[in-house]
């Protein structure tokens, strides 16, 4: 099962019928399955073989789309770039993944410049702009005829490589196939959710961002319409919802806290929703009451989810309140155990790492691997199991609940921020000696980030200018927002900095 098969059929079935919507362009499934061949075609005309990988820097547009199904009909592997992230961290990124090429907007190009300044033999497709010396246009490829000059051997199932934030510091590209996306998506999205056809979905996240993708894997599959948000803008998403009459909207709880002030001033503008989806991030008790209060007629859905493995558990509408400290129930189809560190069994009740798996990786849930890293893979696939690094509990009911992060990882407004890249960064600058960094309680994204920094001897930093090294080395939003400095980090018998002691201490001054 391909993605090319499911365009054409409903380019056959229903051509006229709104596939994405963004601002003033409508875009059909006719459409939508011919420039996706042309691309796919020109990508094969300027040289792409199958398994090369494809870069998109480009922001939410309906190119976007043109390119990433034309990249998976060529038989190729799209690696799609968060805008958001820092130059050093693209280029990580490019030199990991290797692509042969790049489609970049012509309007965000001095970026990819300076990200892409060491990448070799890498072609540049210009998306929405004139072409520089070199490069290749990509209207002109819009309009090519012609299909595909080989077809794409049927094992080719991998389609894209997506970048997860490191433990260590360097992200991870989990491999997901077609496969992946049309059993999540598709069989158990439809099936657990009651996605269909007739749905209107809004994507609030950038399209690089997997919530995205996942959403294009229900308008693939299911044949609904994506409506695409240019940028998340609270009146704007408010005013996208009713204009379009949107059924499904996908959120993490943090865009809910963003959003409610616009829903408790005119909930009639939120009439049409009929499901929201929510994962990322805890959802507070009181928000979801408040929610359910205001729009008591939408059905609100929270799971756990990850890249590498997809829909784990799902909480449905009737156990949000009862059950709301947990992350609902396995879903079937998925088999999950917990394991202490010794790789036991734990009891009914006791914590213990999450491992999920679906059978073959790359065939259901469970992506295929991860790219170039061998030991990684040796310590996070065994037998098809995947090591989450989530620390769970499961009642005698089968209910889930979170309890730690085995990966010493934040939850920011959606973003996983692995503590290891911001210490990296801290401990980049010459004046930082040591650097530990822990997630805190945040009103608006859940969770934000607190630096505890210790100085090197004689020399000084202050937080505003620590906060402008980091932006310049990663994400912005992963620089820290609170600082703390001290004279030594608290550490065990071992050298192990007590991170529970920081949180504990944070809390402490700030309560």
């Amino acid at each position: 099962m391909k993605f090319a098969s499911y365009l054409a059929s409903h380019a056959a079935t229903m051509p006229s019928k709104e596939a994405m919507v963004f601002d003033d362009r409508r875009v059909s499934f006719s459409e939508l399955e011919r420039l996706s061949s042309s691309v796919a075609a020109g990508l094969q005309r300027i040289g792409v073989m199958p398994g090369d990988r494809i870069a998109l820097y480009l922001p939410n547009c309906v190119e976007f789309a043109f390119a990433f199904f034309g990249i998976v009909k060529a038989g190729a592997i799209a690696v799609p770039v968060n805008m958001r992230l820092a130059p050093p961290e693209i280029a990580f990124m490019l030199e990991d993944a290797q692509p042969c090429a790049a489609f970049v907007s012509c309007e965000h190009a001095a970026e990819f410049d300076r990200a892409a300044a060491g990448a070799t033999g890498l072609q540049r497709i210009a998306v929405n702009g004139a072409p520089r010396a070199g490069e290749h246009d990509f209207s002109a490829m819009l309009q090519q005829q012609g299909g595909l000059r080989q077809e794409v051997p049927v094992e080719f199932d991998d389609c894209m490589i997506s970048y997860t934030s490191g433990t260590t510091g360097k992200p991870k590209g989990a491999v997901l196939t077609q496969s992946n996306f049309i059993i999540v998506n598709g069989f158990m999205n439809g099936l657990y959710w009651g996605i269909g056809e007739s749905d209107r979905i809004l994507i609030t996240t950038p399209l690089a961002h997997r919530t995205a993708f996942a959403r294009m894997g229900n308008m693939l599959v299911h044949g609904c319409t994506l409506v695409i948000a240019p940028r998340f803008d609270v009146a704007d998403i408010a005013r996208i919802i009713e204009a379009e009459r949107i059924t499904v909207l996908g959120v993490v709880p943090t865009v809910v806290r963003l959003l409610m002030p616009e829903i408790v001033k005119a909930p009639q503008r939120f009439a049409s929703l009929e499901r929201i989806l929510a994962t990322g991030e805890a959802f507070a008790v009181d928000l979801k009451a408040e929610l359910m209060q205001r729009l008591p007629s939408v059905k609100l859905y929270s799971f756990f989810a990850m890249t590498e493995v997809g829909v784990i558990t799902l909480l449905k509408p009737h156990e949000q309140i009862s059950h709301a400290a947990t992350v609902g129930r396995v879903l079937p189809g998925i088999e999950m155990k917990l394991l202490d560190d010794q790789g036991c069994q734990v009891a009914v009740g006791e914590p213990g790492e999450v491992w999920v798996r679906t059978g073959e990786p790359g065939r259901y849930l469970n992506m295929r691997e991860y790219y170039r890293r061998p030991e990684a893979n040796r310590e996070s696939i065994r037998n098809g199991w995947f090591a989450t690094g989530d620390m769970a509990t499961i009642d005698a009911d089968g209910y889930v609940t979170i309890v730690d992060r085995k990966k010493d990882m934040i939850l920011s407004g959606g973003y996983n921020i692995y503590s290891k890249e911001v210490e990296a960064a801290l401990c980049s600058h010459e004046a930082v000696a040591q650097a530990a960094v822990v997630g805190v309680p945040d009103p608006i994204f859940g969770e934000a980030v607190a630096a505890f920094v210790v100085l090197r001897p004689g020399m000084h930093a202050l937080p505003e200018a620590l906060t402008t090294w980091c932006v310049e080395r990663i994400a912005s939003y992963k620089k820290p927002k609170f600082f703390r400095f001290l004279p030594a980090l608290p550490e065990n018998s071992t050298g192990k900095v007590l991170k529970r002691e920081l949180r504990e201490k944070f809390l402490e001054t700030t309560a």
